[in-house]
């Protein structure tokens, strides 16, 4: 099982939200998930992320693999270098 931390979009339209989930490749953007870990708001001037760094860095431990944009946003928090 290939496990991906990537973003599932919520919100309305236009008015984007994401979170941030630990979710199976094979399953579609806003589909299933395994965890949810933290929150993204693109919207505010400064952007607003909010990870739980724990559960990231165990996730990671295990071999889960971020997508780019994830991987930027960890970079942002302190998760990884």
């Amino acid at each position: 099982m290939a496990v991906k931390i990537r973003l599932k979009r919520m919100g309305a339209k236009k008015n984007p939200f994401y979170r941030v989930v630990v979710a199976d490749s094979r399953y579609p953007r806003d589909g299933r998930f395994i965890e949810e870990i933290g929150t993204y708001n693109p919207l505010v001037e400064k952007d607003q992320v909010s990870i739980n760094n724990e559960k990231a860095a165990q996730w990671l431990k295990n071999g889960a693999q971020p997508t780019d944009t994830v991987r930027s946003l960890l970079k942002k928090v302190g998760v990884i270098q």
